[in-house]
């Protein structure tokens, strides 16, 4: 599993947006040169997670973009798989049933559906507010 520039992009999107829209909506123009993204990727993205209701734009001169809830309701996994899709290894494991026809037969689901576990394990632990702090901690605007 590969986690695309996207997926990426969208948790550094989250993160700019959760440190900045205490006092006003955040500009995406701002998040664009802090973090070094291009507006039309961040359009791009922005739109996934204003559809998905994980953040609101607000109108108007003083406008942009906030958080629909608190940085410690999102998790890692939420954001990634709205962007992504499904964080499965392997394609069996997409899904609430596996439909694969082999796989009473499999020696290697295990193995898919314990790395899964641990996918799910890492990114369903660790929520917005955590990366916000650690970014904090780190001292800078950019989010790595």
């Amino acid at each position: 599993m590969k986690i695309s520039t996207k997926g990426r992009y969208a948790l550094r999107l989250m993160i700019d947006i959760g440190m900045h829209d205490e006092t006003e909506p955040v500009r995406l123009k701002d998040v664009a040169e802090r973090q070094d993204i291009s507006m039309k990727y961040l359009e791009q993205i922005i739109a996934v997670l204003v559809r998905a209701g994980y953040v609101r734009s607000v109108r108007g001169p003083q406008g942009g973009y906030r958080l629909a809830k608190t940085p410690k309701e999102y998790t890692v996994g939420m954001v990634l798989r709205q962007v992504e899709g499904d964080l499965a290894p392997v394609s069996c494991l997409e899904g609430e049933v596996n439909y694969c026809e082999r796989q009473a037969d499999c020696v290697s689901l295990r193995i898919w559906r314990e790395l899964d576990q641990a996918i799910r394990g890492v990114v369903d632990k660790y929520t917005l507010a955590d990366l916000i702090e650690w970014q904090e901690e780190a001292g800078s605007d950019y989010v790595i």
